[in-house]
């Protein structure tokens, strides 16, 4: 009888190396106050922005993923040739095939590693993550690029009040590969699709065809590009009823407890989202709490590792030390684990 050799699990992984790319422009306030009628002022208390970071018009989400991935990979001192799977979150990906994920390995030359896409919104990096340590841990991969990444400007409406302002654009990556001791921890994840509503597509692309066609045969051009929208009270208070649980859920899952904690790596939604949870959970004071929101916005799927990038490259965190990290977004995905800082 014919028999099938097991491949051979590994006792662990861990995030080997961190990178980023940001949009070249920095938008300040002043600059987008105007068509939603608001201020400097208003945008800080409400969220703590100061500056988000957008893309110039020439630079592709493509080159933005290649440039984090390839940061990434110096980071972590692993060649492209080493990679065995690209797994890239992002909901801004205009292109249904072939996914980034493929196009980012051919263009850092991790042909043929396997590639596919995340669609999880916010939470694209840490499901990622989650997949990653899995796939190492199985022995199905050896090392796992693990890439976040949106050029939310493109679903910008400068009118909007619920999201646009918040938004910027970027790319994270992060490497993650074999090691002798755990250092990424259980992800917990899930999502409620009941509540699909509170952040959203205006659009489908279906109806913009539809009015596209309607506006040819009727001799117009305008049609109704779509744009992202939120309920933002809905979705505080989402966050804030679920998140401190899920964060608690994925430090108990990795056997630690919350006073174990060194760093704090939220998605960057919102600054007084972020507070708010810090505040319930009760985390040590000397925890380093990231707040990359403040200059760079909110960049979706890129915001963890992108934040994480910036706490290592300024100093504020160090390798070694125990970060727990959540993401939370649309379709009220979420996905959290406790990792060891590369």
């Amino acid at each position: 009888m014919t028999t099938i050799t097991p491949i051979q699990p590994v006792a662990g992984t861990r995030i080997l190396g961190v990178g980023g790319f940001r949009g070249e422009r920095v938008v300040t306030n002043d600059e987008i106050v105007g068509p939603i009628d608001s201020s400097d002022e208003w945008i800080q208390q409400r969220t703590g922005i100061r500056t988000r970071r957008r893309a110039n018009p020439e630079t592709s989400i493509l080159d933005m993923a290649v440039a984090a991935a390839n940061d990434s990979l110096e980071a972590a001192g692993i060649t492209a040739d080493q990679i065995d799977v690209v797994l890239l979150g992002t909901v801004t990906y205009f292109e249904q095939t072939p996914a980034l994920a493929a196009r980012v390995a051919a263009e850092i030359g991790a042909t043929p590693a396997a590639a596919f896409d995340i669609s999880a919104a916010c939470a694209g990096y840490c499901y990622g993550i989650g997949q990653a340590d899995a796939l190492v841990r199985s022995g199905q991969a050896r090392h796992v690029l693990v890439v976040g990444v949106e050029r939310m400007s493109d679903y910008i409406d400068p009118t909007d009040r619920s999201i646009s302002f918040l938004l910027g654009d970027g790319a994270g990556a992060a490497v993650v590969g074999p090691s002798d001791t755990p250092g990424i921890g259980p992800t917990v994840w899930g999502a409620d699709g009941n509540l699909a509503g509170l952040i959203h597509q205006t659009r489908t692309w279906l109806e913009l065809r539809s009015d596209a066609g309607e506006a040819s045969v009727a001799g117009t051009i305008e049609t109704e590009w779509p744009t992202i929208r939120q309920q933002g009270p809905s979705v505080f208070k989402w966050v804030i009823s679920n998140v401190p649980d899920i964060a608690r859920r994925a430090v108990e899952a990795a056997g630690l407890q919350l006073s174990d904690i060194d760093v704090f790596i939220p998605h960057q939604a919102n600054m007084r989202i972020t507070d708010q949870v810090v505040k319930m959970l009760g985390l040590r004071e000397d925890v380093v709490v990231a707040r990359d929101i403040a200059e760079t916005g909110n960049t979706s799927a890129a915001s963890i590792p992108l934040a994480t990038e910036r706490l290592l490259r300024e100093g504020l965190a160090r390798s070694g030390q125990v970060a727990l990290q959540i993401g939370f977004g649309a379709g009220m995905a979420f996905a959290a684990q406790v990792v060891v800082l590369p």
